[in-house]
């Protein structure tokens, strides 16, 4: 079974579609839910979530939210967002600097922002 999951933003959808799991960061701590989880109304905080969809997995910075999970569905509405993609190295390097950027305006604790870029960079360019 497969789990439907929406991200929206004010300006637009991010991503939706069917996924295997999805992670993401909770304000009292990361977690992941597979189909079939309880339903849970959450809010998010600055930090990135991992969406795994068979051997891919897709990544977006979000700088605040809210997820509402479902046992077949999650809905989450970020307030800013930024797919981490690209064909290439230089496409990877630009959402790579504007997740940063959105990061840095969503809070003031470095050592988590440089956690959270640091993973997005190892999970980006592996792809390459």
């Amino acid at each position: 079974m497969k789990l439907v999951v929406s991200i929206v933003t004010p300006y637009g959808e991010i991503f939706s579609g069917d996924v295997d799991s999805i992670t993401m960061p909770g304000v009292d701590g990361e977690f992941g839910v597979l189909y079939g989880h309880s339903n849970l109304l959450s809010l998010l905080k600055a930090g990135v979530i991992e969406i795994f969809q068979g051997q891919s997995r897709e990544l977006i910075a979000i700088d605040w939210g809210y997820a509402e999970v479902t046992s077949s569905k999650v809905d989450i509405i970020a307030n800013g967002a930024v797919a981490i993609g690209g064909q290439n190295e230089t496409g990877i390097s630009q959402a790579i600097a504007s997740a940063k950027e959105l990061l840095e305006g969503a809070s003031n604790d470095k050592v988590a922002i440089y956690s959270v870029v640091s993973r997005i960079e190892h999970v980006a360019k592996s792809r390459f």
